[in-house]
């Protein structure tokens, strides 16, 4: 398969994906235009029954801390800025999207869910001490960090990764070799498709090789580091393995180390749990 070609081919395999509800796509689109402000965003999310309790929930959630609960959609988007908006819509969307067998990468039903919900909450904690807005950036990437294996997937199904040459390697060091790019790139791509901004494009392309990253490698390196937890804590793994490059310049940046990864270990399990019930609005279990 040329690389020129497989883009559009493997894209094409999501076809059959549930697609983004129409006010979701609107409130995408407002959250683009600068003009915009969060009083349209409101009256729009208002519209969608179920995507107005979410962003109310999410806005009373723990980890914003609020002294007084909001009770209006209008109060939940001001507490929670375009950005954490955006990642309530995205969330829902791609919950949908992860919520079944992955067959290719020996996933079970909801496993890529929890793998990339555990991602984008690990590399959120891993980013706020550089700043909320780069916090919120890092969990939108690493929420989709992994979209691509849902067009790889039935390829691989017909891959005997039994073989020698298929041993020992990492899995998107395999993906390249064998389909021209891997799940990252792809990834990348269908972000490209939802007008995702270039920085989270990127991040998401390069979220195995983070300094390969041309847009801001803060966003890339958090992605990589969280991905990296999430594999050693075994969520979502499949046929995957634990073979992971992990690079030093992230866990530098980051001062990444055996405490920070203990706490992230502790809290992960719980966050899925909790992202579980507010996004899926069902109980959950590891």
């Amino acid at each position: 398969m040329e690389k020129s070609q497989s883009i559009p081919y493997l894209l094409s395999k999501l076809s059959d994906l549930p697609s983004m509800p129409e006010v979701a796509q609107k409130v995408l689109a407002l959250i683009r235009n600068p003009k915009s402000n969060m009083a349209e965003i409101g009256q729009i999310l208002s519209l969608d029954q179920s995507l107005a309790m979410l962003v109310l929930r999410w806005a009373n959630s723990a980890y914003y801390g609020l002294r007084h609960p909001v009770s209006t959609v209008n109060q939940a988007v001001i507490v929670l800025g375009q950005q954490a908006v955006r990642n309530v819509i995205l969330a829902s969307t791609v919950a949908g999207m992860m919520d079944r067998s992955v067959e290719g990468y020996g996933l079970e039903k909801g496993d890529l869910w929890q793998h990339s919900i555990a991602v984008a909450g690990a590399a959120r904690e891993i980013a706020k001490n550089k700043g909320y807005e780069l916090a919120e950036e890092a969990y939108t990437a690493g929420l989709l960090a992994d979209i691509g294996k849902l067009a790889f997937e039935t390829l691989l199904r017909d891959v005997d990764l039994t073989q020698p040459e298929w041993q020992g390697q990492a899995f998107s060091d395999l993906e390249e070799e064998y389909f021209g790019i891997d799940h990252a790139e792809l990834g990348a791509e269908l972000a490209r498709r939802w007008n995702l901004p270039p920085r989270l494009l990127d991040a998401i392309q390069h979220h195995h090789e983070p300094t390969k990253s041309s847009e801001g490698r803060s966003l890339s390196y958090a992605v990589h580091l969280a991905d990296y937890t999430v594999m050693i804590m075994g969520i979502g793994i499949g046929r995957d393995g634990l073979q992971y490059h992990l690079d030093p310049s992230a866990v530098e940046f980051y001062e990444f180390n055996e405490s920070v990864l203990d706490q992230l270990t502790e809290e992960i399990p719980d966050f899925i749990l909790a992202s579980n019930s507010m996004i899926r609005n069902v109980p959950s279990e590891i």
